[in-house]
């Protein structure tokens, strides 16, 4: 039986590479020299230090820009506040990653509403869909991209 996993996952790669680009742009940015402004990755959390709040507000638009010129979407950002001391200012911008047990069940009962000839049943973090034909799941993968959902969806693991 044809069936495919609907998963949110984020190319950790991909991360790495914008975050460098972004340094290197604070880098040579005249505003930002000798200001000791710097990205910092850890797993899926970079964090974000320079002199004052204004500046966090410029890094985190150099962030975004690079990070969708990487291919990743911006729908995975999680913003946390900014915390300022007299010295330094530094915010954490977390990345979620999966798909918790409210968006699938949202996505499961978009697919079971829709009245396709398809089940979906939630795994974990990912949701696997399978039907009798392989019709069925492409018109269940086309449901998903066109419903505005704020979580990001890939589908992989296409099976027939």
């Amino acid at each position: 039986m044809p069936s495919f996993d609907v998963v949110s996952e984020l190319n950790a790669h991909e991360l790495t590479n914008a975050v460098d680009q972004a340094n290197r742009e604070l880098s040579q940015r005249f505003d930002f020299k000798d200001t000791g402004a710097v990205y910092e990755l850890e797993e899926h959390t970079v964090t974000m230090k320079a002199q004052v709040d204004f500046q966090l507000k410029q890094m985190l638009d150099i962030l975004k820009l690079r990070l969708s010129k990487r291919g990743i979407d911006l729908a995975y950002l999680d913003v946390e506040d900014a915390q300022i001391t007299l010295a330094t200012a530094q915010q954490a911008v977390v990345f979620k990653q999966g798909i918790d047990q409210e968006a699938g069940r949202k996505i499961s009962r978009l697919i079971k509403d829709s009245k396709l000839k398809v089940t979906a049943a939630l795994q974990g973090d990912k949701i696997r869909v399978t039907g009798k034909s392989r019709d069925d799941l492409q018109q269940a993968i086309q449901l998903l991209r066109g419903s505005k959902l704020e979580t990001p969806l890939q589908f992989n693991n296409f099976r027939d």
